[in-house]
């Protein structure tokens, strides 16, 4: 569950009023993804959170590590700061080489 501050927040941005994957399969409501736990809870942070379509995020169009990359190209490196023990860098810059050409 999103803190209502950042939901807020979030609200306010239009990025998240449609799919961030935007392709020709996109169908449904927009729901919003927590991309990433830490320690076993959801990060609440706008960078960890992208909002998809039904079927990108519940459907059969779900690919979670596409997620993680749509999320980590939004976030920067002191965003990761704050979580120490998971190298997000690593993580942002693999992805990056993967899906970049997509």
């Amino acid at each position: 569950m999103i803190p209502l501050e950042l939901k807020e927040q979030l609200k306010q941005d239009p990025w998240y009023s449609k799919c961030a994957r935007e392709n020709k399969d996109c169908s449904g409501r927009i729901t919003w993804e927590h991309c990433f736990l830490y320690g076993g809870k959801q990060i609440q942070r706008g960078w960890a959170i992208i909002p998809l379509c039904w079927f990108h995020h519940l459907g059969s169009g779900l690919k979670k590590e596409i997620n993680e990359y749509i999320s980590l190209r939004r976030a920067t490196i002191d965003d990761f700061k704050e979580f120490p023990k998971k190298n997000f860098e690593q993580l942002k810059s693999y992805l990056i080489k993967k899906y970049a050409q997509n």
